[in-house]
């Protein structure tokens, strides 16, 4: 594994439990203590991000085989960083609703007889839908973006795959190519060589002759 993406992956996981730890102590403060420790945990969530962005330009440097292992790691890392940013939001909200809260019941002192127990209830169940359904969205687009950055990956690799067999298609050409020229070098070398092993032949000949016809002078002297 890359000691890069490593010391990456220390850094973030030190900062993840320590903003865990700031959120269980935010939601047990009020005032300006809770809006002091709900900042300090929302400049933390900046430095985890980028954190996380710079371990997913590392995880795309590596060969695709250790990638797709640390790309699944950086999944359950964001997800792990949404359920912190959810945390907040819900602490957060609850300041809120606890002001909201506090200003109705001091309208409903003010007019109980017009609010009546049933009302109440109906829009304590309408709250919770909206809620229910903002988190499904939430969870939708998280998921939408997964997918989006797991087809991002795939892309990659088939490019880089496509790059290698083009790389290796034109190397076999040149490869062929190469078997060619020699083939014809051979080809002639070989012409070459019969046409002097007939030259040769025809010398030798030649001198044969010409030897037996001086002795042949000789003898007949």
């Amino acid at each position: 594994m890359s000691q890069v993406f490593e010391g990456y992956e220390r850094q973030y996981c030190e900062l993840s439990a320590n903003l865990t730890k700031k959120c269980t102590s935010a939601s047990l403060l009020d005032g300006e203590q809770k809006k002091q420790k709900i900042s300090e945990v929302k400049s933390g969530l900046e430095d985890a991000e980028a954190l996380i962005r710079k371990m997913d330009l590392e995880a795309r440097s590596l060969p695709p085989n250790l990638k797709a292992t640390l790309l699944g790691k950086l999944i359950e890392y964001k997800s792990d960083l949404n359920n912190v940013k959810n945390e907040v939001k819900r602490i957060t909200s609850g300041n809120g609703n606890q002001a909201a809260r506090d200003e109705l019941f001091e309208s409903g002192m003010a007019d109980a007889k017009a609010v009546s127990a049933d009302q109440r209830q109906r829009l304590m169940m309408s709250t919770e839908r909206l809620n229910q359904s903002s988190d499904r969205i939430r969870e939708g687009r998280k998921v939408m973006l997964e997918t989006e950055e797991l087809g991002v990956s795939i892309l990659q690799d088939l490019h880089q795959q496509r790059q290698s067999l083009l790389h290796a298609h034109n190397t076999l050409h040149g490869v062929d190519d190469n078997i060619s020229r020699s083939k014809k070098i051979l080809t002639t070398m070989s012409r070459r060589m019969s046409k002097n092993k007939w030259i040769i032949g025809s010398i030798i000949a030649v001198l044969v002759i010409a030897i037996i016809l001086i002795l042949y002078f000789k003898l007949s002297r």
